[in-house]
Parts: structure tokens; sequence; C-alpha cells
């Protein structure tokens, strides 16, 4: 992936498709320390055209918004030169921006959900709305539902048949490597944690519990699937020792495709990880990488024991080209097998080269 460390602003959103197309929502704020209202952040689209060697600026379909408002607004990456912005208001009213020439072009759209589809196309992004009470905003929705982002039209669409898993699914937004469209959510029976899987386009589900040591549902679990083995991570509130943001509670692995799952690891008040940025990253042979909150940790054991990899902290999500890796300092890395990282860096402004 080429670098590009002059484009302007900082990374707000990052996304790539299977063929090498990469998107990037950018911004630039200026302020005037003598008069802060008189400021603002300029937007900017920079895209990454399928083998090419570099990234180039496009016009972003996004107004420019006063400084002391900051920048809010979400990236989805819909398949080859296909992009989906969307304004940072949630809720069905918020305003849409959709190109399929790689932000050449963009139509104007809105985040309601219309009509049902029944599979998950090629390109499409897998997300929730609320379903009651239709319309609500996230803190108040008593149950969502599956909704597919279209790469067609960039609209949003009800997925006809999702798993039973509780008032508040949580789904991964992109298919893992084999193809699998994974699911998190709540039992219905125990009210622990479980998982599901589609292994055809979100037509059939299969739900799995998970073999949690807590009482009572965790916030979520993020599954990755690696070469000989997957994982799930179960995230939720630490009792005991230091308090963290983004506490994992247990660690699961599965070597049979999802329908078994065995705890390789247990979190304490004390020892790491206690915490995981993102997605566990499986490799080869045993091996699996957490990003904590504070350093990474490596495995070679399937999770069983951890080792202090001392690199900093990462943010790990699933991309159609791999695990993308978002560090600081611009920096950023892709891997497909969980050993060997492809880095690049953009929009770095000042930093060293």
């Amino acid at each position: 992936m080429p670098s590009g460390p002059g484009l302007p602003g900082g990374v707000h959103g990052l996304g790539f498709a299977r063929d090498g197309t990469g998107f990037a929502l950018l911004a630039a704020c200026v302020s005037e320390p003598a008069a802060p209202g008189s400021g603002f952040c300029r937007q900017h689209v920079a895209v990454r055209d399928a083998g090419a060697e570099e990234w180039v600026l496009r016009r972003s379909p996004l107004p420019e918004t006063p400084a002391d408002e900051g920048v809010s607004a979400n990236l989805l990456v819909l398949g080859p030169g296909r992009a989906l912005v969307e304004e940072g208001a949630a809720g069905p009213g918020g305003r849409t921006w959709f190109t399929r020439d790689g932000g050449r072009s963009w139509r104007a759209g809105d985040r309601r959900t219309v009509g049902t589809v029944p599979e998950i196309p090629a390109g499409a992004v897998l997300t929730t709305d609320c379903a009651a009470p239709a319309g609500a905003l996230p803190d108040a929705c008593e149950r969502e539902r599956l909704v597919v982002v279209s790469p067609k039209d960039g609209r949003r669409r009800v997925l006809a048949r999702g798993p039973l898993l509780g008032a508040h699914p949580r789904p991964a937004e992109q298919p893992e490597p084999d193809g699998s469209w994974w699911v998190s959510g709540t039992d219905p029976l125990s009210g622990g944690p479980a998982v599901a899987v589609s292994r055809d386009g979100g037509r059939g589900w299969t739900v799995a519990r998970l073999p949690s040591a807590a009482k009572g549902p965790g916030r979520y679990t993020a599954v990755a699937v690696g070469q000989d083995a997957m994982y799930a991570a179960e995230m939720g509130e630490l009792t005991g020792g230091e308090p963290v943001k983004n506490g994992m509670r247990a660690l699961h692995r599965s070597v049979d495709g999802g329908r078994s799952w065995h705890r390789v690891w247990t979190t304490g008040p004390v020892g790491e990880p206690r915490s995981l940025m993102g997605l566990p990253v499986p490799g080869p042979g045993g091996r699996v990488e957490i990003a904590g909150e504070l350093s990474g940790y490596a495995s070679v054991d399937g999770g069983r024991t951890f080792a202090d990899l001392e690199d900093g902290t990462r943010f790990v999500r699933r991309t159609p080209l791999g695990l993308l890796s978002e560090g600081s300092r611009c920096r950023y890395a892709l891997t497909a097998d969980g050993v060997r990282w492809s880095e690049f860096r953009l929009a770095c402004g000042d930093e060293e080269p």
C-alpha cells in the first residue's frame, strides 16, 4: 500500500476494497487564537485507485464546519471505487453521499432504511438500525435489527433473516477471509454471550454459546478468523484491578469453524492482556496477538499465555485487504496472515518522514 504522508490535515476515516481501492477522509482545521469563533475545518477525500502508486485528492462532499464544533463523519467503503460518506449526526435523517466512480462525483442521500434484502451482496457493509421504537437514537432503542448498506446505491436495507441474539445484536461490518459473517449478542436461553455465523451471505445463521466465566452478558464479542483457528474476544466490564476502557473478559478459541469454543484466557485483576482495541490478530500455529490499551501482547500457544510486545497502542479492524492496524503518528499497517505487516503512512503533517 503506497504512503501519502503529504496529504492535508489528519485522517478521520480510512477504508479499502478488495481490489486495493482506498478512500480516506481528511480534515484540516484553522483557527485564530484572537478570534476563536472565526476558525473552520476544511474536509477532503483522498483516493487510491486500484493499482495506483499514489493517493490523490478529490472533492469532498462534506461542508466546512466551525472549528469549535470539530469534525464528525463516517466512511464506508462498498467495493471497488464505491464509498459512502455519512454526516456525523446519528439517526435516519442524517445526510449521506455515495460515489461509484472513485470520488469523482457524489450523489446525496440520507440514512433512512428502505426495503428488505434476502442476502448480503459482495462489497456491502453490515450494521444495525433501531427497529423499536422505529428510528430511535441508540440510547433510546429497545430492539435493533441487522441492516445492509448496499454497494449498488449506498442505501440501507433490512436483512430479511437475522440470528436470535437478543435485542441488541452487534455485527461485524465486514466478512472474514473465509467469507463468513459474524454477529455477537446474548444467548436467549442462558443470558450469556453468544456468536452467530452465516456462510451463505446472511440467508441462514448458526448460533453458538461461549463458555463464559462471567455472570450475565458482556458488551459484545469480537471475532477474527485465522488460517487454522478463530478467536472470539468477550468484551465487558472487569472486576478487580485497575479499571480499563476496553475490557476483555475472556478469549475463546475454535478449531472447528466456530461450532464449538474453548475459553483459553480468563482475565483477572492482574496480568495482561486485560483490554483489547478492535480485533485479535490470529496467526498460524497457535499464534495470536492482542492490541491492548497500553501495549501489544503475543501468544504462541493459542492464547493460553502471553508475552509483552512493547509496541505501543494500536487499533485493529477487518478490511477486505486484511487486518488494518491504526497506530499513532499517522502510521498504518496491513496484514493478511497475522505475521507479515505492510506499513504505510498518511497525512503526517510536520512529522518526520
